[in-house]
Order: C-alpha cells, then sequence, then structure tokens
C-alpha cells in the first residue's frame, strides 16, 4: 500500500485545506510514493512512538499533534520533537498529522466530545461557510444539576480531577465542547446559549465567567484522544484488510501527570 493512498482515505474524513493557517497538519516526513504494509496511530509523535513503529514494521505513523508546528533550525536529537525528527528518517518512517482538520469536522474530535456526553441535535459551535468548524453544542436528553454533569463528565471522560469555575445554580440542559485548548471559543459557546463549556487548558482568569453560565477544564489528552480511535475506524473502513493499529503507550501518553 502507497502512504498517499492512506492519505487520501484519511483526507476524505479529515480535508487537509480545512486546517487553521497557523497548523502543520499533512504529511511531514516522507513520501506518498513510499510503500507501507501498515499504519500505527498516535496522539503526539513521540520518539517512543516512533521505536514503536519500527517494532512493529509501520513504516506510515499518524498522530493527532504534529511532530513541527513550524521550521526548525537545528536538530538535536537529545531534544524529543529532534529525537523523532532522527528516528524516523533513520527508520524510513512517513509521518502524517490529522490535527485542526479532524478538529473541524463533526464527525472529528468535538463531536466526538458531545456524543460521549450523550448530547443531542449536536452541531458545530463555531460554523463556517464550508460547513466545518471548530467546537460542538447540543443538548442533554434532560436536565441536569451542574454536580450530576460534573459526575457525568468524570465517569464518560475517566478523569481523576476536573477544574471548573463556581457550578450554576440552574439544571443543565445546553452543553457546548471543544477539544484541545479551546479557551477562545467561550464567547461562541455563550451565544450559542450554552450553560456549560467544555474544554481544556483554561488559565486561571478564563474561569472568571457570568452568573449562569460555567466553564469546566477536562485536560487536552482527555479531550482529544478518542480521535485516534475515529481515524483507525475510518482507515478499517476504507482498507479493510490492511494492518492498521494504535499505539500500544496509547494511554500512558498524556504529558500532564496528576498527583492526587
Amino acid at each position: 500500500m502507497r502512504v498517499g493512498d492512506i492519505i487520501r482515505a484519511v483526507e476524505e474524513f479529515a480535508p487537509l485545506g480545512i486546517q487553521e493557517n497557523w497548523d502543520n497538519s499533512g504529511l511531514c516526513i516522507g513520501s506518498e510514493d513510499d510503500e507501507t504494509g501498515s499504519v500505527l496511530v498516535g496522539f503526539d509523535c513521540t520518539p517512543e512512538l516512533i521505536d514503536e513503529a519500527v517494532a512493529c514494521g509501520a513504516r506510515l505513523v499518524i498522530t493527532h499533534h504534529p511532530l513541527l508546528f513550524r521550521g526548525i533550525k537545528r536538530i538535536d536529537g537529545t531534544d524529543p520533537v529532534g529525537a523523532a525528527l532522527v528516528k524516523a528518517v533513520r527508520g524510513g518512517i512517513a509521518v502524517y498529522a490529522a490535527h485542526t482538520t479532524a478538529d473541524k469536522v463533526i464527525g472529528g474530535v468535538s463531536g466526538a466530545m458531545a456524543r460521549k456526553i450523550g448530547l443531542e441535535d449536536i452541531g458545530i459551535l463555531c460554523r463556517e461557510e464550508d460547513g466545518v468548524g471548530l467546537g460542538a453544542v447540543g443538548n442533554l436528553p434532560s436536565p441536569l444539576s451542574a454536580e450530576e454533569v460534573l459526575s457525568l463528565l468524570k465517569e464518560r471522560f475517566s478523569l481523576s480531577v476536573i477544574r471548573c469555575s463556581r457550578p450554576v445554580r440552574e439544571p443543565v440542559r445546553r452543553i457546548a465542547v471543544c477539544g484541545g485548548a479551546g479557551a477562545d471559543l467561550i464567547g461562541e459557546a455563550r451565544r450559542a446559549g450554552a450553560q456549560l463549556y467544555v474544554t481544556g487548558d483554561l488559565s486561571y482568569h478564563r474561569f472568571a465567567v457570568p452568573e449562569g453560565f460555567m466553564v469546566a477544564d477536562i485536560g487536552h489528552f482527555e479531550s482529544e484522544v478518542e480521535i485516534v480511535s475515529i481515524l483507525i475506524s475510518w482507515i478499517r473502513k476504507k482498507f479493510p484488510t490492511f494492518a492498521v493499529r494504535a499505539s500500544e503507550r496509547l494511554n500512558d501518553g498524556n504529558l500532564v501527570r496528576y498527583y492526587l
């Protein structure tokens, strides 16, 4: 199988042209003409993930986060990014990222969050002209108290902790979500009528929100990791007999550790 065949299948789901202008989704190492007998899918492109690809014979690695966001002037093998670059080139591993491309389709990151919560009537939160966009918004089947919603989030996302603003007093029905670092969409969530906005990477002052609205930070990794299984399912749908697997280290891939 050619790398380009797999890439074209992924881009049917998450078109490269819709990525944010600051992003670096796409193929960053290798050629579409390279041959691969299998694909390894992970969350971050780490040296350990490349080692895993070499060990299992995968010549193509697909991740959510890009290995490179901007140009580099020096490759340092002691730095995680540099080490991954060196290992990938030496091992003949092609590296592809579906980042904001997978964020902006409703079947991707934020849509997965909304479905995991159990929302209904799900739509794109920050909709663009071509029908894609960041975030998602929908309604719970029936209203829940703020405390019940927070417990639901802990259960559905397997969380040990949630950072949130002061809980609202009224029952919560309408919820907006955005995977990853979604602080910039707080205003969009409020305009969409959401009583709760769920995302990751919120700084301290972002928790200062008006009465009747609350935010919850469930973590960057926790909000986005579902995309790995989504990408695997999509590739398997397109190529039922092709070998595609998730990283064995996926569940230990969160860069943030919690000491409880």
